[in-house]
Formats: structure tokens, sequence, C-alpha cells
């Protein structure tokens, strides 16, 4: 098996960029159906509009689901405006849905996040769940999005907790790939890591410890700094190529076992992927410093560390034993770990990342 890396076919980050991408869409095609909520549009139509020119635009409003019924509703109202290009604008769901849709109607895809609270924007891949927002399948994309474009005075005025939700998401970047490194695993892009996806992982994880904090203090007082911009390509750029390219393994498939609890379902992707993170360090038996090292970064940012922080007031062994066969699954990666890990192995590990989480505390 080859070594790939994927990455978008360009990347642009800047403060204002909104205005330009009615001139970036014209490399694809002259009709765009811009996918976003009600309240996204209301931020990001006036600057949109400020460059739009002969453009045509149909705005449609998302329906809060990445599910297939959604995808299906999308492709016909492409179908129905004669749209050649599909662009998401807004946060993880909404994105991963205008890929979709771009990918079963052979449409070029742009990807314009407006907050940085996951590491969704650049990869070739959309996360499908049911109606009822739980885990359903990976969908692997043969492509990169065509552009991700990121407006950062746009993201940088989003609220405190999507950046760090970002950050943890993001956190999870580092330690999966090396999991896949070590166990020779396959990344998302149907090959083996790669020596640039590892370097973008290790720079990933460095740069939310030299700047998550001084990021969030800045987004809380709603400024846009220099370490501000610099998180936000961690948690898109660096994230997206690192995950993508170096793999997945345990913290995102801890993730996708824990929406089978809707306690969890008030918190965002991110947020539960960092306590994932700690989850796998646990099942490593990683470094006692690693560990103290990643649960005072979540704490620092308020990123969840124990399940009451996940919203599980009242553990229950079942719905924990539930989790852990639903990450178990065959079709989710913890199957990338460098060594077999059962239900009973992970139902250990959460037990036991929640006590660490506690005791930290």
């Amino acid at each position: 098996m080859a070594n790939i890396i994927g990455s978008p076919s360009r990347y642009v980050q800047g403060k204002g960029e909104l205005k330009n991408l009615c001139e970036y869409a014209k490399n694809y095609g002259e009709s765009l159906l811009v996918l976003t909520s009600p309240s996204g549009r209301k931020r990001v139509e006036p600057g949109i509009s400020e460059g739009q020119g002969d453009t045509k635009i149909v705005y449609e409003s998302f329906n809060g689901e990445c599910c297939m019924t959604e995808i299906n509703r999308l492709i016909e109202v492409s179908k129905a405006n004669g749209c050649d290009v599909i662009v998401g604008v807004g946060g993880g769901k909404i994105l991963d849905t205008a890929k979709a849709v771009a990918f079963y109607e052979k449409k070029p895809v742009m990807i314009v996040p407006t907050i940085a609270s996951t590491d969704a924007p650049c990869s070739a891949l959309s996360v499908i769940y049911s109606d009822d927002g739980v885990f359903d399948k990976y969908l692997f994309l043969p492509a990169s999005p065509n552009m991700v474009m990121v407006d950062t005075d746009v993201v940088a005025k989003a609220p405190a907790r999507l950046l760090v939700s970002g950050m943890g998401d993001a956190l999870a970047t580092y330690f999966e790939a090396r999991a896949c490194e070590r166990s020779n695993a396959g990344n998302c892009v149907g090959g083996k890591n790669t020596l640039a996806a590892m370097a973008l992982a290790e720079l990933c994880y460095n740069t939310l410890l030299d700047e998550g904090v001084d990021a969030k203090l800045a987004v809380d007082e709603n400024v846009c700094t220099k370490a501000v911009e610099h998180i936000i390509e961690a948690n898109t750029y660096l994230s997206g190529i690192g995950f993508e390219s170096g793999g997945l393994a345990g913290a995102h498939a801890i993730h996708n076992g824990l929406t089978a609890i809707p306690a969890t379902h008030e918190l965002y992707h991110g947020e539960k992927v960092a306590f994932g993170t700690l989850v796998q360090l646990v099942l490593e038996n990683a470094d006692q410093d690693e560990i103290g090292e990643v649960i005072s970064f979540c704490d620092e940012l308020g990123l969840p560390t124990t399940l009451e922080e996940l919203g599980i007031k009242e553990v229950k062994q079942e719905e924990i034993m539930e989790v852990a066969k639903l990450a178990c699954s065959p079709d989710d990666t913890l199957g990338n770990m460098p060594f077999e890990v059962t239900p009973d192995d992970v139902y250990a590990a959460i037990i036991g990342a929640d006590a660490l989480g506690r005791y930290y505390k």
C-alpha cells in the first residue's frame, strides 16, 4: 500500500475573505447552492454580497443533521435550481452535508467554515448520522474539497466555546496518527501514513499547547490576535490534514460510542473527542506525564475530562458498556490501535479516564 497524503486543492485563510468567495467560485461554476443556517446567513451574506457580481446564489437553510434524509433533500434543491457549485458555510455538520451533496451530484464543493470547532473542513470525509443524531457511518469521498476558505474575522467572532471545541477535536490528531503509525494502519485516504502527515499532526499538538489558552482569552474579548489565527489554522488545516492522512484510532471511535448516550448530545463533537483522547491514552497506558499534560490542557480550556462533564450524571454500567461495544464496531477505527482492543478494555479505560479526570481536579 502506498503512502498517501490528501489535502484541499486550495486553502485560503485571512481577514475579510468572504467578499472574495464569488471570485474564487468562478474557477468552478457560475451558480452556487449555499448551504447555511438562518443565523449563519445573516452573518455571512453581507460579506458575500459585497463581491457577488453576476454570480447566481441560491441560499438554502440546513435542517440540523448530516443524515441521508437531508442530503437527498438538498440534492433535489440543487437540481431544481441548476446549481453547478455546492458551498457549505457554517459548522461541521453543514460542511459534511455539503461535501456529501457535492459527491452524489458530482459537483465541485467549496467549504467556508464560520467556526473553528472541528477538523471537518479540509477532509475527504463526511460523518453521516441517523435522523436522530446517532452515528451511522463514515462516507469516504474520492477527493478533498476543491477549496477551503476561512474568513478569520467571522471565526473569531463566534463563541469561544466553539474554538475550544475545535481544539478538543485537534487534540486527538497527533495521538491517533501516532497510534496508526505504530500499528502500520491505513489512513483515511486509502494509503499509509506519511512523514508530512506526522509532522503536521505533531505541529498541531504543539500549537495547541503553546497558543491555545492565549487564543481562547482573545476570543473571549472578541479580538483576532496572532494566537487566534494560529489556532484557527491548527483546528482547521493542521488537524484536518493530520487526521485524514495520519489516520484515526481510539479517540474518535470513543466519540462515536458516546453518541449512544442521549445526555452527551448537548456537547459539541470536539468536546467528546477530547475525552476520547484521554480514554485512548489510558488504553495505551501512556506515560503519566503525557496524560497529565493532556488533562491540564483540557482543564485550562474547560474541555471535559470526566463523565459528569459529558452530561452523564449517573454512571450506569450497561450504558458505558454499550458505548464500549459501539466504539469497538468493526466499521469504526479502534482496530487501528497497535494492539487488540475489546469492549471490556474500552469500558475499563472509560472508567479509568473518568477517575483520572476527577483525581486531577
